[in-house]
């Protein structure tokens, strides 16, 4: 399976593109688009919305996986990172993308095992999934990479309940397992 992760901002959108599966997955792209503040709002949302629709041309995806909104107290932030999530979302789907969308605190519990998950444990939980030692660029781009794995994370589980309901491994216990793993390899 081949994620597109995407951790939507104005100023910075965090993407990442990772395939495989559970214990075996591989960064393909991490990157950040970034738009100038001195630009206006509308063409920085364009800059916005043809880097993602080229991203997703260049490396075609099965899936997106989008962050949800975490509303701050700054009302007139929220509302400019929920129009870049709204061009996003837009960009996606012209691109023919199913999206899914998690919550912060589901990215960090599937990443981390926590879902109130510090940043730098979230960091270090995804270059440990990935066998990276760094994800280049700003925390949005380890954020892209935290939302594109917990669609993998995810998307097997789903799988794994269904096969688990007919007498299969319990998904519960490989994730922990994983996990386990991955933090022993540090």
């Amino acid at each position: 399976m081949r994620v597109l992760g995407v951790d939507p901002g104005l100023a910075r959108t965090g993407v990442a593109v990772v395939e495989g599966a559970p214990g075996s997955l591989r960064l393909v792209h991490a990157g950040c688009v970034s738009t100038s503040p001195g630009v206006p709002d509308a063409t920085r949302l364009v800059v916005l919305f043809d880097a993602l629709c080229q991203l997703a041309s260049l490396h075609t995806p099965d899936v997106a996986a989008v962050e949800q909104l975490f509303f701050a107290s700054n009302r007139t932030t929220a509302m400019r990172v929920g129009e870049a999530r709204g061009v996003v979302l837009c960009a996606l789907a012209r691109a023919g993308l199913e999206v899914v969308e998690y919550t912060p605190m589901q990215v960090k519990e599937s990443v981390a095992g926590y879902g109130g998950a510090a940043k730098p444990q979230v960091g270090r939980m995804v270059c440990t999934l990935l066998r990276v030692d760094a994800i280049p660029g700003p925390d949005d781009t380890a954020d892209a990479c935290a939302v594109a794995i917990t669609h993998v994370h995810r998307a097997r589980m789903g799988g794994a309940v269904r096969v688990a309901a007919n007498g299969g491994n319990n998904p519960a216990t490989r994730l922990a397992e994983a996990i386990a793993r991955a933090q022993a390899g540090r």
